[in-house]
C-alpha cells in the first residue's frame, strides 16, 4: 500500500518550511513511528515519522528544499519488502562501506554547518545514523572528545600560520537565524525603543533560597531558583501597569487581561522565547517546573509551535552568561522586555553604613509609543520592590 508523506499543517504565522535532514535512504526498511525527516520552520523543527512499517519508495523533496504545509515530500510503501531484510552482522559489515562513501553532499545542512564551523573533516567523524550517516550529535561528540583529549607534552610551540594558509568559511544561515536577524532588525527600526535601568539587592531572595531550598525541593521535587521570583515579580507589576502588558495592532492598543510571559532560552539552534501561560495562577514550584521543561525541550529541539506562540512580556537573563548590564531588544509585538544580569557583591550605603551586598542590575526596554516614562520607571521600581521584599508578593502590597 502506497502512502504519501506530507509536511505537517503549518500555523498561519509560518508561510513555509525547509527540509533539514532525511534520516533514511530510499528503499531502506523502517519501523512504525521511526523518524523519517526533520523539517525546519522559522520557529521550530518538526519531526515526521513513519506511518507504518515499510520503506520510502521515492523522495519528492531533497534536503534544503523549501516546502509548503501539507505538501507531499515522499512516497512511502507500507509492509515488509522481500529481500530487503539483512542480519545484524550484515548491517554491521556494511557500515564501514557506507562511511567510506559518505560525501559532503549527503550531509544535512546542520551537519555541514557544524563541520565548517569547527574546521574538521567529515571522514574523521564516525556516523551513528541510519546507514552510517553522520548526525549533528556525532559531530558535537567528536568536537567534545577532541577538546577533552590531553595535549601532547612534547608538542613544539605554536607557530603563526603563514599568510597563504589563512582561509574563510561560508555557511548558510538557518531559517531560525534568518528569522531572529529579521525580527531584531524590525524591532530596532519600527519601534521607539528606550531602556531604563535600576538595581536590586538580591540578599532577601538569596536568604529565602538558603533557608528553604532543601524543604522546597523535598516537597515539590524541583529546586527553588531565581526565575520563579522574577516571573512572580514581573506578573504582579504588570497588574499594576497594564500599559506594559499591552501591544499595538494597527491603529489600536490591545490591552491583555491575562499574563503570558515569554522566557528567552538559548538553544543550539539559536535564541528562542517559549511562553509560560497564565503565570498569575502559578505557584513558585509550578513556574520552576515549567521553566525547566521548556529549557530541556529547547535544548533537545522538542519545542512546538504552540510553545512559541503568544506571550505579552519577555524576560531574558544574560546573567547566566556573566553579563553585568545590557539593553535587551523588544520581542515584537510585545511592548517591553526585562533584562536580568549577573549578581555581584558590591559596596552599598545602608543607613549611613557601607555594606557588601549581592546586587543585580535591571534593564527594562520598552516601546515609547505605548509606554511613557512614568509607567516604565514605575514598573521597574515595582519589580525592584517585590524582589527586595518578597513578602509583598504574598500580601499583595
Amino acid at each position: 500500500m502506497s502512502i504519501e508523506i506530507k509536511v505537517p499543517v503549518l500555523p498561519e504565522s509560518v508561510a513555509d518550511a525547509t527540509i533539514a535532514t532525511w534520516h533514511v535512504q530510499a528503499g531502506e526498511q523502517v519501523s512504525r513511528d521511526q523518524i523519517l525527516v526533520d523539517i525546519e520552520t522559522d520557529k521550530v523543527v518538526l519531526e515526521v515519522v513513519a506511518p507504518e512499517d515499510g520503506q520510502i519508495a521515492k523522495f519528492l523533496a531533497e534536503e534544503g528544499d523549501t516546502v509548503l504545509g501539507e505538501a507531499v515530500i515522499a512516497n512511502f510503501v507500507a509492509g515488509a519488502v522481500a529481500g530487503q531484510e539483512v542480519t545484524k552482522a550484515e548491517a554491521e559489515a556494511a557500515t564501514p562501506a557506507a562511511e567510506a562513501e559518505e560525501t559532503s553532499d549527503a550531509l544535512s545542512p546542520s551537519v555541514r554547518r557544524l563541520i565548517a564551523e569547527h574546521n574538521i573533516s567529515a571522514s574523521a567523524v564516525k556516523g551513528t545514523g541510519v546507514g552510517g550517516r553522520i548526525t549533528k550529535e556525532d559531530v558535537e561528540a567528536f568536537v567534545k572528545n577532541a577538546k577533552a583529549a590531553p595535549a601532547p607534552t612534547s608538542a613544539p610551540a605554536a607557530v603563526a600560520a603563514p599568510l597563504a594558509e589563512r582561509s574563510e568559511k561560508r555557511v548558510p544561515m538557518s531559517r531560525l537565524r534568518k528569522t531572529i536577524a529579521n525580527r531584531l532588525l524590525e524591532a530596532k527600526n519600527s519601534t521607539a525603543m528606550l531602556t531604563t535601568f535600576n538595581e536590586v539587592n538580591m540578599k532577601p531572595i538569596m536568604d529565602i533560597r538558603k533557608q528553604y531550598q532543601e524543604i522546597f525541593e523535598k516537597r515539590h521535587g524541583i529546586r527553588l531558583g531565581f526565575m520563579s521570583f522574577y516571573v512572580k515579580a514581573v506578573t504582579e507589576a504588570l497588574k499594576r501597569f497594564p500599559e506594559v502588558n499591552a501591544s499595538i495592532d494597527g491603529d489600536e492598543l490591545v490591552y491583555h487581561n491575562y499574563f503570558d510571559i515569554s522566557i528567552a532560552v538559548s538553544t543550539p539552534r539559536g535564541l528562542v522565547t517559549p511562553v509560560l501561560r497564565d503565570t498569575d495562577k502559578m505557584s513558585l514550584a509550578d513556574i520552576e517546573r515549567n521553566v525547566r521543561e521548556l529549557a530541556l525541550k529547547g535544548r533537545d529541539g522538542k519545542l512546538t509551535v504552540a510553545d512559541m506562540t503568544g506571550g505579552n512580556f519577555t524576560i531574558t537573563n544574560g546573567g547566566v552568561f556573566g553579563s553585568l548590564m545590557s539593553t535587551p531588544i523588544l520581542n515584537l509585538p510585545q511592548s517591553a522586555i526585562l533584562g536580568m544580569h549577573a549578581i555581584k557583591d558590591r559596596p552599598m550605603a545602608v543607613n549611613g553604613q557601607v555594606e557588601i551586598l549581592p546586587m543585580m542590575y535591571l534593564a527594562l526596554s520598552y516601546d515609547h509609543r505605548i509606554v511613557d516614562g512614568r509607567e516604565s520607571v514605575g514598573y521597574l521600581v515595582a519589580i525592584k520592590d517585590f524582589l527586595e521584599d518578597p513578602t509583598r508578593l504574598l500580601l499583595d502590597l
